[in-house]
């Protein structure tokens, strides 16, 4: 991956952030640190808490408590500073869409006392073709690239992505993808969140997998997927009820973990080739029959269901 041990001052600092709107806790004590140079991800369901935090670490909420670092400056007493030295897209960003794309560059690049010529950014997102075009008739794949434009306008040294792709296209998210990737090997700080995990095992080198607005894990994508103590998943569904339990398959050969019932089944697996045929073997010899069967490599979904027995994309 990109980023190795770093020994220099972090560029994020949160130290025991809490953050709630009445009764709903949306960031629960947390903690995390992010080294210069790497691309630091917040993976999650929708309402764990990602936008909160990092709506707090952009200045743009208060904490209830806690402490927050931002490249060793705070927002209470360093905010101009800051926001120039800072690269923001939000989830939704809203920009004038009778503006042009040209001009669209030139207003934010006249937020920032230094930064990059706005013709230069442009091509550095693709947009050179659509330079006139307004706001307005860009696509949403474009758009979110014009987004990430007016974030590194101001040559950033820390770069917020708060979920960029989201409600894109598969193209265009792979087009974003290879953008951000660019960036990340040109060796720009980025912090980004993401309910997507296959976009934080792409682009991230460290990623804290975050629920109901805490860290429950955090690593590179590999470490964390190696917690699992196996490299495969298999998952299967069976066509009537059986005797199969969780201490049946547990003990077959090269089964690690089981979680399921009612006929449904994911087992993390050590040896697929071991593993499969006694799953198999087993299922026959109960009488019983298979309505579905998949297997996977393991990811950092599986981190995420074998912590919280849920799916990322089930929220909570």
């Amino acid at each position: 991956m990109g980023a190795s041990v770093i020994t220099a001052a972090p560029a994020l600092a949160v130290r025991a952030l809490h953050k709630r709107y009445s009764d709903v806790v949306a960031v629960g004590g947390l903690d995390l640190e992010v080294h210069p140079g790497e691309c630091f991800g917040l993976l999650g369901p929708n309402g764990a808490g990602k936008t909160t935090t990092i709506e707090i670490c952009e200045g743009l909420l208060t904490p209830d408590s806690g402490d927050v670092e931002v490249l060793g400056r705070r927002w209470s007493t360093d905010e101009r500073e800051l926001r120039q030295l800072l690269g923001i897209q939000l989830q939704e960003t809203q920009l004038a869409e009778k503006l042009t794309v040209r001009e669209t560059m030139g207003l934010f690049r006249s937020f920032y006392d230094r930064g990059r010529e706005p013709e230069d950014v442009i091509a550095l997102v693709q947009l050179e073709e659509k330079s006139r075009a307004r706001v307005g008739s860009l696509s949403g794949g474009q758009k979110q690239r014009l987004a990430l434009a007016c974030a590194l306008v101001g040559d950033p040294r820390l770069l917020f992505l708060d979920e960029p792709t989201t409600g894109l296209d598969p193209q265009a998210r792979r087009q974003l993808w290879e953008l951000i990737g660019e960036l990340r090997a040109g060796g720009r700080t980025i912090v980004l969140t993401t309910h997507y995990m296959e976009e934080a095992e792409r682009l991230c080198d460290r990623v804290a997998i975050i629920d109901h607005g805490r860290a429950i894990a955090l690593g590179t994508p590999r470490e964390l997927v190696e917690t699992l103590g196996a490299d495969h998943v298999v998952e299967f569904a069976l066509g009537e009820v059986s005797s199969l339990s969780t201490d049946v398959l547990a003990a077959l050969a090269g089964v690690r973990s089981v979680r399921g019932s009612d006929g449904s089944w994911a087992l993390t697996v050590g040896e697929l080739h071991v593993a499969l045929p006694a799953i198999l073997a087993e299922v026959e010899r109960r009488g019983a029959t298979l309505a579905e069967l998949r297997t996977h490599s393991a990811t950092l979904e599986d981190v995420f269901v074998s912590l919280t027995g849920r799916h990322l994309r089930e929220g909570g």
